[in-house]
């Protein structure tokens, strides 16, 4: 839509004449016009609309924003009332209309939770839902223009608000490094939640903050002609102290207005050491110092290796100023480093590590914006994105997720976090009543990986009652350490007779899927030499010690290891394994890595005949063919011939029988989990059943090692349809 001239009060004019010079910088004005028009001819109460709007991008065309989002913060607005956002998308592109949903998810956040480590969860969640950047500096915007008429709402409204501003929006804005943004915010919520100290502050401050501010000016103009007298490379900045961080300084450290030396305050940022102290005889040469007021944290820095020289001099108003000098790898480390101002700041108890890393990253990226404006068409992305935008959309918090609770609670876990995982995380016992979840109002698996920004629901039962398969890490269905441990310690809590019989349904489902039912229960016993008695072995496996897998990899070793013993080999050594010595690394019918210990009474060595003794737990004990406990007639099935040093990847033959609902792509679906395996398909066959409507079909795998069978059957399993998956004869 082409921007067709005005249709707004007349009311409007002066803001859209502060607007367009704020945004003059800005090579495609066009595209900002065109949302203008949208707002005037569609948006519902459109004058209320676009005032709003251009009072929220006249912010961020100060702060130096590029089209994208000043096309967003005119338009979010009028989407608010009622402009779809399918409409924004077709008028202004999808990156606006990106921008615009994103800082309407931020709409779910819940702000009635502000205590300490809610707060900073809060503005982790902030941040990591907005992936691009300028979803945050929208927000923030918004929330600057709803404080500053914040006169016009109610009591009850107003401190709420000021609160939530203190507690999150001020915090992030620090963070960020929008100094300018941050104060305004504190000043205004400060002024809400206590407007008698507020006032005397203002009053005993006297000038108006743009005397304070002009005065400053002319500190730093006088301040950069004696730097260029005295060929010193610096540059100056300067900052009038407001409302709210003077109340605070006087709080942290107990003292009066009257003590108070850095209401205004100067930074002076060198190249060199020596100019530090260079540029302060020239500070205390120029005004005179006020006594008790100078700190050398270069020579002494901080706990925390923050480094400045900080002095304060009765400046040329005849009023308090305090000066820093410092170099700029000093400010670089300051601004960035665990030093970082925001961090001292807020006084936070507990380093996050990774969490201030990111924090750095964004606040660099803020400076990039400021420093450089990208002209249309240059320095593009791929795809045609600027370089700084394509950047400020990297995914910075991809290291957790943070989801909603139905009322508005932010949860945090790690990525890669299921609904299980949440519901243990919202009480111990919801987790154990969980028997389904809703994401985003939609039912989902209970292995679904949580995303950040989600809403969650999970669909309890009257009665608590975990499954064991939770606990197998090949179905994904937990994730933390934390729930993983509740579940154990609920079946821990279960009578011991009914965690017996679970155990033995759970090795007696193992062994039939398998094909080793006929074996029995007490086949498995020798493979746990730390349990005694069977009762004491399927009481673990009940209880969630011991997990189904573990039962069916040593199952299958076994079976290896009983299929090689009937087919001697020839007893070779290997050139690998002859060079060293200490090596008691043997093959069985071609399969490598065995579990096996060199026999102390005898000491084999690669290179000597060998034959393997199968042990009770320990896997395979190595003797010499002449050793005298290698010709002992006892229990001779559980002797074999082994060869040294079998070749890595090396495969065996294993059969395997899925039973499944005849449908189109079975075959193929089949194929595709074990090729993820990178296991290679030998022969298969399959027999169509159509009284029962089901296909049988028969695989044989070159498989290279026992873990690999376990989790392509688990896979085969949760393959819609799959009645059963068992192992058969190859």
């Amino acid at each position: 839509m082409a921007y067709q001239g005005p249709v707004h009060a007349p009311a409007l004019e002066a803001p859209l004449a502060a607007f367009r010079t704020a945004a003059a910088y800005l090579g495609d004005l066009a595209a900002v016009e065109r949302a203008i028009g949208l707002v005037e001819r569609e948006a519902p109460g459109r004058d209320a609309a676009l005032a709003r709007g251009l009072a929220i991008a006249t912010t961020l065309a100060e702060l130096g924003l590029d089209a994208a989002a000043l096309q967003a913060s005119l338009l979010r607005p009028g989407c608010e009332e009622g402009l779809p956002l399918a409409r924004v998308e077709e008028v202004a592109g999808s990156e606006v209309a990106r921008l615009v949903g994103g800082v309407q998810r931020l709409e779910h956040i819940r702000w009635d939770h502000l205590e300490q480590e809610a707060s900073e969860n809060l503005r982790k969640m902030f941040l990591a839902i907005a992936s691009d950047i300028r979803v945050v500096l929208i927000a923030l915007a918004e929330r600057l223009h709803v404080l500053r008429g914040l006169d016009a709402r109610p009591e009850a409204e107003r401190r709420g608000l000021a609160r939530e501003t203190m507690e999150v929006y001020a915090p992030l804005a620090n963070r960020l490094g929008i100094w300018q943004m941050k104060w305004e915010l504190e000043d205004l919520a400060f002024r809400a939640l206590s407007p008698d100290i507020y006032r005397e502050i203002k009053r005993l401050l006297a000038d108006k903050r743009t005397a304070r501010t002009a005065a400053i000016d002319e500190v730093i103009a006088l301040l950069q002609s004696k730097l260029r007298e005295a060929g010193i490379a610096g540059r100056v900045s300067g900052r009038p102290k407001h409302i709210y961080s003077i109340y605070k300084k006087m709080q942290r450290k107990r003292l009066g207005y009257e003590h108070i030396y850095d209401v205004s305050a100067v930074r002076v940022i060198v190249d060199r050491l020596e100019d530090c102290y260079a540029v302060l005889g020239m500070v205390h040469g120029q005004w005179t110092p006020i006594a008790g007021e100078f700190d050398d944290y270069i020579a002494k820095p901080k706990g925390n290796d923050y480094r400045s020289l900080h002095t304060a001099v009765v400046g040329p108003d005849g009023k308090p100023l305090e000066v820093q000098i410092r170099t700029q790898q000093m400010h670089d480390y300051n601004e960035y480093g665990v030093a970082a101002h925001w961090r001292y700041k807020e006084g936070a108890s507990r380093a996050d590590k990774r969490f201030d890393a990111k924090i750095n990253l964004l606040r660099q990226l803020m400076a990039w914006q400021r420093e450089v404006t990208v002209a249309p068409g240059e320095g593009a992305a791929e795809g045609g994105e600027p370089e700084l935008a394509h950047a400020m959309r990297t995914e910075i918090f991809a290291d957790q997720v943070y989801v909603f609770t139905p009322t508005g609670d932010v949860v945090d876990l790690p990525q890669g976090a299921t609904p299980v995982d949440f519901a243990y995380r919202i009480h111990t016992d919801v987790g154990h009543r969980c028997r389904g979840a809703k994401v985003n109002g939609q039912i989902v698996g209970l292995d679904h990986q949580l995303q950040t920004g989600d809403r969650v629901e999970i669909i309890t039962a009257k009665q608590a009652k975990p499954s064991r398969d939770w606990l197998n890490p090949q179905l994904g269905y937990v994730h933390t350490a934390s729930a993983r441990q509740k579940i154990k310690v609920f079946f821990r809590q279960q009578q011991r007779d009914s965690a017996i019989a679970q155990g033995r349904e759970i090795v007696e489902r193992e062994l039939k899927r398998l094909g080793l039912e006929a074996r029995g229960v007490e086949s498995i016993v020798p493979f746990y030499p730390k349990y005694a008695e069977l009762g004491d072995l399927l009481a673990a496996i009940g209880f969630g010690d011991i997990v189904p897998q573990s039962i069916s990899t040593r199952l299958l070793e076994w079976l290896e290891l009983e299929r090689a013993a009937q087919q001697p080999l020839a007893v070779t050594a290997s050139p690998e394994s002859s060079s060293n010595k200490g090596a008691a690394q043997v093959s069985i019918g071609g399969v490598d890595d065995v579990m096996s210990h060199p026999a102390r009474c005898c000491n084999p060595v690669p290179g000597d005949d060998v034959v393997g003794y199968i042990t009770r737990g320990r896997g395979l004990a190595i003797h010499r063919v002449d050793c005298s406990n290698a010709r002992t007639e006892q229990e001779p099935e559980r002797w074999m011939p082994l060869s040294w040093g079998a070749r890595r990847g090396q495969s065996y033959p294993v059969g395997l029988q899925i039973v499944a609902e005849d449908r189109a792509g079975l075959l193929r679906d089949i194929a595709e989990i074990v090729a993820q395996e990178g296991v290679n398909i030998a022969n298969t066959s399959a027999v169509k059943s159509a009284r029962e409507q089901s296909s049988i079909i028969t695989l044989q795998l070159e498989i290279r090692s026992s873990e690999q069978v376990v989790r392509i059957m688990g896979r085969l399993e949760r393959m819609p349809g799959t009645r059963s998956v068992r192992r058969v004869a190859a």
